[in-house]
């Protein structure tokens, strides 16, 4: 009985927002009178609040000349048309391979699986690559190697 009546006053306080008030010793503890009301909240105050704004660094952009930029190499180009279709191109590829990804990612177990040939791949580099002296040197000469290959100064 005991524990009903003081679930029912703490529900009947909290919809009244007041606190319980201390109960006294004994297991039948009279209701010792009247339920304290609680403080008032910060936002239920009058009290004006201080705005505090932050200023950010602004950063002057002249974009006439970014535009004016744009349009001069836009002028010099020779083929609009082949531009045109590897602009459109490479937005198909990039919707096709959003697309594989969406597919992959909801295939169950595929994508840990996959993620784990990263990590096996990438432990493989850095031990092949990245550890030893020797082994920096001929992945610096690989890739001076096709540098010279992708812009065709071949020695």
């Amino acid at each position: 009985m005991a524990a009903s009546t003081l679930s029912v006053r703490s529900s009947i306080c909290r919809a009244q927002r007041v606190a319980p008030v201390a109960k006294a010793a004994g297991p039948r503890a009279p209701f010792l009178g009247r339920p304290q009301r609680l403080p008032v909240r910060q936002a239920e105050r009058s009290v004006p609040s201080t705005v505090v704004r932050a200023e950010t660094n602004k950063t002057d952009v002249d974009v006439d000349a970014i535009v004016k930029d744009l349009q001069d190499k836009w002028d010099g180009v020779e083929n609009k048309s082949t531009v045109a279709i590897y602009a459109g191109g490479a937005v198909v590829l990039l919707w096709l391979s959003s697309t594989i990804v969406s597919a992959v990612n909801g295939v169950p177990l595929l994508p840990k699986l996959l993620e784990l040939v990263g990590l096996g791949y990438t432990a493989w580099f850095v031990y092949r690559y990245l550890l030893f002296k020797s082994s920096r040197e001929e992945l610096l000469e690989d890739i001076e190697e096709l540098k010279k290959k992708v812009t065709g100064t071949l020695d």
